[in-house]
């Protein structure tokens, strides 16, 4: 069996001799043999041990967290998975640091002086987006509509004083009670069309064209999945049934619209996809494509919607 004097070690290794003395002084690596003459060798045991530790320290564990790994024997699947998701994290936050470097840079070559306003607000953006990985909406948004969500609530003060928060809340509150209330009329009915515009456009003054995207998948994925339902008031079926009144809502305007081709309304067309969904354009492009096969439409609508979508 091979033997190693610390020096010997620390050469075999590449580990210095100040390192092995640390961890033998914390008791997480101790040769294992001593000479008569008091010298003190390390094992192959200790060569294995030695090239867990260092395994471990590459893979950003504390020391304290290596010495209990070792000690105790613990399943190291999950203590793996766990630090490859902070390494991740770790990753992802290089990234950004590196991309608000970058836009700092690039209005310095322009300005000759750099943005710290902006460079703050980039930082408190990435701060809110990394709490946001926390929250319920995680759970809904990709990384990217994460940043997004964290611009749109960092604007919001900004947006809106205290005074119209309250009202918006008041105004959400008695529509949700409206809600209810007609639970048991017919969605499709115009008593649940009128509801359902007055829901869009009191959400839209919220969200606007720029977030659209971000409404519509709390809706779907949120809402429609019974996520967090509590936090505005709704219930299973409120949701269901103003599902089918807002489907209903943009049924009617979409017709209503494209009854009326003769006289180009363009501008009508383009309102009604900003209040559907904003600045996504893939689901822009799909409604145009749904419009096509739709077999109530014109066959003049669907000439007119060819002409403008090109």
């Amino acid at each position: 069996m091979a033997e190693w004097y610390i020096k010997e070690l620390s050469k075999l290794t590449n580990v210095t001799v100040r390192t092995l003395h640390h961890y033998d002084k914390i008791n997480l690596l101790k040769p294992s043999l001593r000479r008569p003459n008091g010298y003190r060798l390390y094992t192959e045991k200790d060569l294995v041990k030695l090239q867990q530790i260092l395994a471990l320290k590459f893979f950003g564990f504390e020391l304290s967290q290596i010495q209990t790994l070792l000690k105790q024997q613990i399943d190291m699947e999950t203590h793996f998975h766990a630090q490859s998701r902070l390494l991740q994290e770790k990753a992802d936050a290089l990234v950004e640091a590196k991309k608000t470097l970058e836009l700092a840079l690039d209005e310095y070559k322009s300005q000759k002086s750099f943005p710290w306003k902006k460079i703050i607000d980039l930082i408190e953006v990435y701060q809110m987006t990394q709490q946001l990985e926390r929250a319920w909406v995680k759970e809904i948004f990709n990384s990217e509509e994460l940043k997004q969500f964290a611009n749109f609530e960092k604007e919001l003060p900004t947006r809106f004083t205290l005074e119209e928060k309250k009202n918006f809340e008041e105004t959400w509150a008695h529509l949700v009670s409206e809600f209810q209330k007609n639970l048991k009329t017919d969605p499709t009915s115009e008593i649940g069309i009128a509801l359902a515009k007055k829901c869009m456009d009191h959400v839209n003054l919220l969200y606007g064209k720029k977030y659209a995207h971000l409404r519509t998948k709390i809706f779907e994925k949120g809402w429609g999945e019974g996520k967090h339902l509590d936090d505005y008031g709704l219930t299973p079926e409120i949701v269901s049934w103003l599902g089918k009144a807002c489907d209903a809502y943009w049924q009617k305007r979409i017709y209503a619209i494209l009854n009326q081709v003769d006289t180009n309304p363009i501008k009508l067309w383009n309102e009604l996809l900003d209040d559907m969904y904003g600045e996504d354009q893939e689901r822009r492009n799909e409604l145009y494509e749904i419009a096509k096969k739709d077999t109530i439409i014109s066959q003049k609508a669907k000439d007119w919607l060819a002409k403008i979508h090109r």
